[in-house]
């Protein structure tokens, strides 16, 4: 872990840029295509934390941007090509365009000042989508990385993150993946050799500090 003095280094205003991820309804909310994930991303308390985090962003100034993943319903420019896919093809709930499925979900809140940035393809939230040219408008050196899941799309933004040469900070509590087990597993291995590993207590008073 970082001191404060390092992470509030980073995590300066100016340049800095908290992404929430798949933090959607139809993700981790009540009526989850994904149950399991669901549970944990709300059983681990990290999409609390999440939103502690978001309304922190709001009120320092931070800029919050939120990647959501849909499908168009003729599923028109989606992928096919592994069998996550094709197993979320055909799940009983659809990530689909204009529903209640693809908005964010609470208690994670949207103010008129965050920007949603929506995919219909692959498994990144950075890679082919609008998420790094408005980075780079931003002014954006440090991206905070936060919600769902552990297993695919959170290392992949971390992952883009770092390939675009974006400083990427992971609050290990505010991310969840499934089994319970395998976030913690990913972190260590994984996301600690190319991220700053933090909590969000340590974010947030960072946050808590710029507002002074």
């Amino acid at each position: 872990m970082p001191s404060h003095e390092q992470l509030s280094e980073l995590l300066d205003p100016a340049t800095t840029v908290l992404l929430t991820v798949e933090c959607q309804q139809g993700v981790v909310g009540q009526d989850s295509a994904l149950p399991e994930l669901a549970r944990e991303a709300r059983s681990s308390g990290a999409l609390v934390n999440v939103a502690r985090l978001v309304a922190a962003a709001h009120e320092s100034g931070v800029q919050v941007v939120h990647a959501v993943a849909e499908r168009r319903p003729d599923g028109r420019g989606a992928n096919h090509n592994a069998r996550l896919f094709r197993a979320a093809a055909r799940l009983p709930v659809q990530q689909l365009t204009g529903t209640t499925a693809v908005r964010i979900a609470a208690p994670v809140v949207v103010a008129e000042e965050d920007l949603v940035v929506r995919r219909l393809h692959g498994l990144s939230p950075l890679a082919g989508t609008d998420v790094d040219p408005l980075l780079r408008n931003l002014g954006c050196r440090t991206l905070v990385v936060t919600g769902v899941s552990a297993n695919v799309a959170i290392p992949n933004a971390v992952f883009d993150a770092v390939n675009l040469g974006y400083t990427a900070v992971v609050p290990a509590d505010a991310i969840a993946g499934v089994p319970s087990d395998y976030t913690p597993a990913m972190i260590r291995n994984t996301l600690a050799l190319v991220a700053t590993i933090a909590t969000t207590d340590d974010v947030l008073a960072c946050f808590k500090r710029s507002r002074r």
